[in-house]
């Protein structure tokens, strides 16, 4: 099927996430409690053994994945097309990033609404992670969806239009996980974490106050999920020539 889809159709991208507050301790006594529960499943202790530095360290490590717990910080989205002069395939990365959730999501959506519609969206555990998470922080904050986020109780093929490159690689396998790290070390094309990993982006923003630097970050991600569906459909994959941040070049 994705042979016959044209690229130029197709928005790639890529979410960040972060806790919702900085620290459990600044969470209400009920999100406290819940918060303590989600922990001990999470660590399948049981009750008696769960201390409040386990919860406490759990909520830092594991928040940011969870939209209850968490929020979006940035949505960078990836947009290919083919050069006019030489015909040769080039992306647009962008990304929207603030620490105001609201307005980055009604952002995002004007964007799907107003390009996308009818059109693809493709990421890397897409369908388990990026979509849900949005879906969920959408409601929320009682913002209406885009079309091609309508998705509640849709059946599989009725949302065709989601294309999930950890999906492809499974080929059929519902066991594993594999990050594009290793997709790329394995596909050989140029690997997205040369600079921060998941685990450090509640810090670069919390701490660092780094929205920019979580953005870039962002950013390589959605190449990466470019460069491997490229790979699926044995496409040269992108020089660095091709690729152009948006935002940097605006800047510059």
């Amino acid at each position: 099927m994705i042979e016959h889809i044209d690229l130029a159709h197709i928005l790639f991208l890529d979410i960040e996430t972060v806790s919702a507050e900085p620290d459990f301790r600044a969470l209400s006594d009920d999100f406290q409690a819940h918060w303590r529960h989600k922990a001990r499943q999470q660590l399948r202790v049981p009750e008696e053994e769960l201390t409040d530095d386990m919860v406490i360290e759990a909520y830092q490590d594991r928040a940011a994945i969870f939209a209850e717990f968490g929020k979006i910080v940035c949505i960078s989205v990836g947009i290919m097309h083919r050069d006019k002069d030489d015909q040769r395939l080039r992306i647009r990365l962008k990304s929207y990033a603030s620490s105001d959730e609201k307005e980055l999501l009604e952002d995002f959506s004007a964007l799907l609404d107003q390009y996308y519609a009818n059109k693809y969206l493709c990421g890397h555990n897409i369908k388990e992670f990026d979509i849900p998470y949005i879906c969920r922080r959408l409601l929320f904050h009682q913002l209406p969806f885009p079309k091609a986020l309508q998705i509640q109780g849709k059946k599989p093929w009725e949302t065709k239009h989601l294309l999930d490159t950890l999906e492809l690689w499974k080929f059929g396998d519902r066991k594993n996980f594999t990050s594009l790290k290793v997709l790329a070390s394995v596909l050989n094309f140029p690997s997205p974490k040369d600079d921060i990993d998941g685990s450090q982006v509640g810090r670069v923003y919390w701490e660092d106050t780094d929205l920019e630097r979580i953005a870039f970050y962002c950013e390589k991600d959605v190449l990466a999920t470019a460069q491997l569906f490229l790979r699926f459909r044995r496409l040269p994959i992108l020089e660095d020539d091709q690729v152009a941040h948006v935002d940097r070049e605006e800047e510059e």
